[in-house]
């Protein structure tokens, strides 16, 4: 079974809403960027939304992220799949990422968005015990997956659902 090891936030001190996926993709993970399969609906939802398509180069698309004070992370630093389905992961092997060291370097996140129910789910269970005594301002949205492997909606369901972004950028 395959080691895997994440990426490290993408944030600035201005980000109000933290996107969190479970772990990064085979794709994802070979070209060192989140959301990198072309199937994956992540990236033309952005572009429909906030400019930051996958017609722009990787670090404009984060560029334009941050610029809408948005930043993107994966619940888990490392576990142990074979693939990139979050369904094998090897839930022995799952280890969190730092939150608390997060949220205290960026004190202006004030809503967390999973993509997709293993994220929620890996979160409620491995970060938030430790982080709700220390962040309880936090609010908590999960949305569908863009991920492929979400067959169920198409690409304009997925856009309706996460347009619930702007909403959550626009409140105070």
């Amino acid at each position: 079974m395959a080691r895997v090891t994440g990426f490290g936030p993408v944030a600035d001190q201005r980000a109000r809403v933290l996107i969190l996926g479970s772990m990064p993709g085979v794709a994802s993970l070979q070209a060192c960027q989140y959301y990198a399969l072309p199937r994956n609906a992540f990236w033309p939802i952005m572009g429909r939304l906030f400019g930051a398509g996958a017609d722009l180069p990787y670090e404009q698309r984060l560029q334009a992220l941050k610029d809408q004070r948005i930043a993107l992370w994966d619940v888990l630093a490392q576990c142990d799949r074979p693939g990139s389905l979050d369904s094998a992961i090897d839930m022995k092997t799952a280890r969190p990422n730092d939150f608390k060291s997060l949220f205290r370097r960026y004190r202006s996140i004030r809503h967390v968005v999973f993509n997709g129910a293993k994220a929620a789910d890996l979160y409620r269970r491995r970060v938030l015990p430790q982080v709700q005594l220390e962040a309880p301002y936090l609010t908590y949205t999960r949305l569908p997956s863009t991920s492929p492997a979400m067959a169920s909606l198409d690409f304009e369901q997925k856009l309706e659902a996460w347009s619930v972004l702007t909403e959550h950028l626009q409140t105070r």
